[in-house]
């Protein structure tokens, strides 16, 4: 239909519109509704329906996550079976408090089986206390020819608890050495030590929390 011809149409007389301009009508009319429907209440539906599907997404990730780990459930028992033993074994190489002094024996004898003069053998004055075991640090220094400082240090290495020698300086005074290095000790904390130092650490974690 031409401009003039709609401009012709009368409102009053609906029915006796041409059958192109009652479609067109028609079509406006539905048009406005599906709008006016999708404003006042479609939208907020199409809105929930997206949130529902990201939370559908997340709960099928969830579950396949949750059923991934039920499946694989023994593998994870055998595998904490696993890590505790190694624990265990790693902790009895750690010697406990009453054990501690002869650690620092066993360390200044291979220094004396192999010959070397001992100037400095100096524990530490306090310890460093972790959440399950002491760290204490000796301060060592040794004289003697080069084979049986070499000798010495795999003696240490060798000693069923745990010690690590660490910074190590060797000077040389004519055929003489010198060896001058900290000997960290370890030992386990008692189950009395333990409960204090989750406590602290729970104190500074609420501490913090709190800031």
């Amino acid at each position: 239909m031409t401009l003039e011809e709609l401009k012709q149409l009368n409102l009053a007389n609906v029915g006796g519109w041409p059958v192109v301009a009652k479609l067109g009508a028609m079509s406006l009319i539905a048009a406005l509704i599906l709008l006016a429907a999708y404003m006042l209440d479609w939208r907020g539906q199409w809105d929930d329906l997206n949130r529902h599907k990201a939370q559908e997404l997340e709960l099928r990730d969830k579950y396949l996550k949750t059923k991934a780990m039920a499946i694989n459930l023994e593998s994870y028992k055998r595998q904490l079976a696993d890590i505790n033993r190694e624990f265990g074994a790693l902790l009895k190489q750690l010697p406990n408090r009453q054990e501690m002094t002869a650690l620092l024996t066993d360390i200044n004898r291979a220094g004396l089986g192999r010959g070397l003069q001992f100037e400095l053998f100096k524990p530490a004055a306090q310890e460093t206390l972790t959440e399950f075991y002491a760290e204490l640090p000796v301060t060592v220094k040794v004289t003697g020819d080069y084979h049986d400082i070499g000798a010495f240090a795999s003696d240490v290495g060798r000693l069923s608890r745990i010690v690590l020698l660490s910074d190590l300086k060797v000077t040389s005074d004519k055929n003489v050495l010198t060896l001058e290095t900290t000997a960290k000790t370890f030992r386990y904390l008692d189950e009395d030590e333990v409960a204090a130092q989750q406590k602290a650490a729970r104190d500074k974690k609420a501490k913090e929390q709190k800031k």
